[in-house]
């Protein structure tokens, strides 16, 4: 079992060590985006986070979608068949091109939402801007992504380490024009993150395709012909991504509610709050790969009807995520103080923030525990579970415990000390510890069901 597991172990990590690289990358460009318009002003830096928290969860819903590609991919290329994984392609394309529209759409137009919310009015011109610009990048970072998921689903996760990693190399430079000017040029603070990201995403999208057709990913033959939409093939698709999607999207709004609802404290609480999340957001990418490639494992040993090889894809994962978390918690305690100067020249958001990484160094252990162990099920094809953990852990508890400790509402003697912004970052806390039990319980007991893993695979 312990040779077994050490296997395993290398398997994953020729796996995952590219997916790290990528997944820090692309958070990379959010860390430039984060620290550059912190430069400019506390409205700036707001503005571009308040421009995300529409952004992010909502692109996040539609990637999730089509992140149902991994697992279809990766256990067709466990059972030898992977010709048949450019239709489901093509068909995930459709997707992208009609929901990355209406995406779009949405975008252009929710100042009224901020006005409705009561953001502070500084922040709003600048998240709106924000917004404009980076929606020209939506249609192109999703079909990005479904060319990305179909590289992992065939277990080559190179090339999206090699696309991402010299695509924060563009970005920075781009910011850099954007927000400050140069060369006569005057820029546009933080408005300027959104067309830096709109091109970068343009071209990580021709560099994929680019891999896709000249690649030994061409045996899937994505490009060979036109497909036009198969509502039987769309419909299986959401049927199994929508829940991947939503579940992404619970976990991301949960953040993004919380920062609108701080953004009534005024623009050094959401920039303190921005530095928090953004320190948190980086550390989550290294589970996050995991949970990934644990995927692609566990779905390519369900392919090969090898279920306990599965099993231990999943414990070894989880065991890999839980040792990286005392890593990150320990560097984030000894060093906070350093990474929140990295963010702002204002000495009240660095105090806020240097306060609040200490919740991000506790959170760690919760947050990569749940990302993981909602990969390994993934690769089973169990995407419902994790959605329904997630309201439940997310809306249920996380968000009214932090919205009645945050406004005061609720009064405990032992956590008199936890209110504004503390408040809702105790409310994180619950959400993520309750997600994290209850879906290694599932784990631990769909992972010895083979007649329902059978059942799942089967969709």
């Amino acid at each position: 079992m312990k040779d077994s597991a050490l296997v395993e172990l290398r398997r994953l990590l020729w796996l995952a060590l590219p997916m790290m690289v990528t997944q820090v990358s692309q958070m990379g460009m959010g860390v430039a985006d984060t620290m550059m318009s912190g430069r400019v002003d506390a409205a700036n830096l707001a503005g571009v986070a308040l421009g995300g928290n529409f952004f992010w969860p909502t692109l996040m819903l539609l990637s999730g979608v089509i992140m149902s590609l991994t697992p279809s991919v990766s256990q067709l290329h466990g059972a030898g068949r992977e010709s048949e994984s450019g239709e489901v392609v093509r068909q995930a394309l459709w997707v992208v091109l009609i929901g990355g529209g209406l995406l779009t759409i949405f975008l252009v137009n929710v100042e009224p939402l901020y006005h409705m919310i009561g953001v502070d009015p500084l922040a709003i011109p600048i998240a709106v801007g924000y917004l404009k610009a980076i929606s020209w990048g939506v249609l192109p970072i999703l079909g990005y992504f479904a060319l990305r998921y179909l590289c992992d689903g065939m277990s080559w996760t190179t090339p999206a380490m090699v696309i991402a990693t010299t695509a924060l190399l563009l970005k920075i430079p781009l910011n850099y024009l954007f927000i400050y000017g140069a060369f006569g040029y005057a820029g546009m603070g933080g408005v300027g993150c959104g067309w830096s990201s709109a091109i970068v995403m343009w071209y990580e999208l021709i560099a994929m395709v680019l891999v896709v057709i000249y690649s030994r990913i061409r045996i899937a033959g994505v490009f060979d012909r036109f497909s036009w939409p198969d509502a039987t093939a769309i419909f299986r698709m959401i049927k199994l991504g929508l829940p991947i999607g939503l579940t992404i999207f619970l976990e991301f709004s949960m953040f993004s509610v919380v920062t609108l609802l701080i953004a009534r404290l005024g623009v050094d609480v959401v920039a303190a709050h921005q530095i928090a999340g953004n320190v948190g957001g980086v550390t989550f990418m290294v589970p996050l790969a995991l949970g990934m490639a644990v995927s692609i494992r566990v779905g390519y040993n369900v392919g090969a009807r090898d279920f306990a090889a599965a099993r231990l894809s999943g414990w070894v994962a989880i065991g890999v995520s839980l040792c990286f978390a005392l890593l990150a918690a320990v560097v984030l305690y000894f060093s906070r103080g350093a990474i929140a100067q990295l963010y702002s020249n204002d000495l009240p958001v660095v105090m806020l923030a240097v306060d609040l990484l200490l919740f991000v160094v506790l959170y760690q252990f919760f947050d990569d525990t749940q990302v993981t162990a909602i990969g390994a099920l993934r690769g089973f094809k169990d995407t419902r579970t994790p959605m329904w953990v997630a309201i439940f852990s997310y809306w249920f508890i996380g968000l009214p415990v932090g919205i009645s400790l945050g406004f005061g509402w609720i009064e405990i003697p032992a956590l008199g000390a936890f209110e504004g912004v503390r408040g809702f970052w105790v409310g994180l806390l619950a959400g993520l510890g309750v997600a994290a039990v209850i879906l290694l319980l599932r784990y631990n007991w769909l992972s010895r069901q083979e007649a329902h893993i059978l059942q799942f695979s089967a969709r």
